[in-house]
């Protein structure tokens, strides 16, 4: 088969991979479609943590017909025993012909040893068709393995003239129905939603998918809710406690009282970094070690300017609505450091979609690794 079967075969081993969007948490999202003799005979895609990858629903799927076939899967197969055995073995067991990867696994437990043990079975392997389309719809998974924190996208909802409240901090809703819609299916594909103790006590959000919002045909893991509340002023009656989710606020309080309270309303007590650290940093690498790949940040111009001073930002997705709040009202980003032209935050626009009557863009520092 030519480059342009291999782009067209992977292209739907991506499209498999994307049904995992919002559920192979922790692991990554992987599709692999099996081809013999120019005709597909054997899909799959990794649907939950813990359950059969992608290889193996495929070669469940080709039975005897993947014998000799070309195996197209967007990630190295995997080399190691975890819920489930080692995805290299169950190819050379099928006894496919030539394996195709979009890209290497970063997990140290796979990196290249996978390739390399069905290189030595037999079986001829390319890889890097795509690779940059994989790496984007892994790359909470990539970071976390090879960063040792998060993909980290901040959404943010504003007027035409960047304000995001009135100046009372008025603020639902600026956009309009469409654009919550569309915000749900960030939350949905997100290991963790992050906001800050202001945003907690201004609006009182549940920071949970609403399933209605999303159809009845869209599977998902409600994410972990993390709140950076230094001073634990999150109230144990916050309607953030009365939705089924985990929750967890990092602080640097001590009160064993407040903390006690949090706790018995469902809370589990995370302490910041106390040794003059970056809070941010080590609040990303802790949710990194737990597993989180990617999070979403909703939260105030204050701790979303924080996020970016400290380069923590891979990605902004901003909504904007056909309304004017004028110059009384609260601004985007809260970013003192910056004094002249020069010193402003580069951004590469990568999307821009209309959202019902909203705008949505979508754009990534210039200075990120992504």
């Amino acid at each position: 088969m030519g480059e342009s079967d291999d782009i067209r075969y992977m292209t739907r081993a991506l499209e498999l991979a994307r049904r995992g969007l919002n559920t192979t948490d922790p692991n990554p999202r992987v599709g692999c479609v099996l081809v013999r003799d120019g005709e597909i005979v054997g899909e799959g895609w990794h649907e939950r943590a813990g359950e059969a990858h992608a290889e193996v629903n495929a070669i469940h799927s080709a039975g005897e017909r993947a014998a000799g076939a070309t195996a197209y899967v967007n990630l190295e197969p995997c080399h190691h025993q975890g819920h489930t055995g080692p995805c290299s073995a169950a190819l050379q067991a099928a006894r496919v012909q030539r394996v195709v990867a979009a890209m290497t696994d970063p997990d140290r437990r796979t990196a290249g040893l996978g390739l390399a043990a069905l290189r030595r079975a037999g079986i001829h392997v390319d890889c890097g068709v795509m690779e940059a389309e994989a790496l984007d719809l892994n790359a909470g998974f990539v970071m976390r393995h090879t960063r040792a924190r998060p993909f980290v996208r901040v959404k943010m909802a504003a007027s035409l003239d960047a304000r995001t409240a009135t100046a009372s901090g008025e603020s639902q809703w600026i956009t309009g129905t469409a654009a919550r819609r569309d915000v749900q299916r960030l939350r949905a594909r997100s290991s963790a939603i992050l906001t800050g103790s202001g945003t907690m006590l201004a609006d009182d959000p549940s920071l949970t998918v609403r399933s209605a919002e999303l159809g009845e045909d869209i599977a998902f893991n409600q994410p972990l809710r993390v709140v950076l509340d230094r001073r634990l002023r999150t109230p144990p009656g916050a309607g953030l406690f009365r939705q089924p989710a985990a929750t967890l606020i990092a602080t640097r309080n001590n009160d064993p009282a407040l903390r006690q309270s949090l706790a018995d309303a469902g809370a589990e007590i995370l302490d910041l970094p106390a040794d003059g650290g970056s809070e941010l940093t080590g609040l990303m690498a802790t949710l990194a070690r737990r597993g989180i790949n990617e999070v979403l940040v909703e939260a105030g111009p204050t701790l979303s300017g924080a996020l970016l001073g400290e380069a923590l930002v891979d990605e902004l997705v901003l909504y904007l609505a056909p309304l004017l709040l004028g110059d009384a009202a609260r601004g985007l980003f809260h970013l003192p450091h910056i004094k002249t032209l020069a010193e402003g935050l580069s951004l590469d626009i990568i999307d821009v979609q209309a959202v019902g009557d909203d705008w949505r863009i979508t754009a990534r520092p210039r200075s990120g690794p992504m």
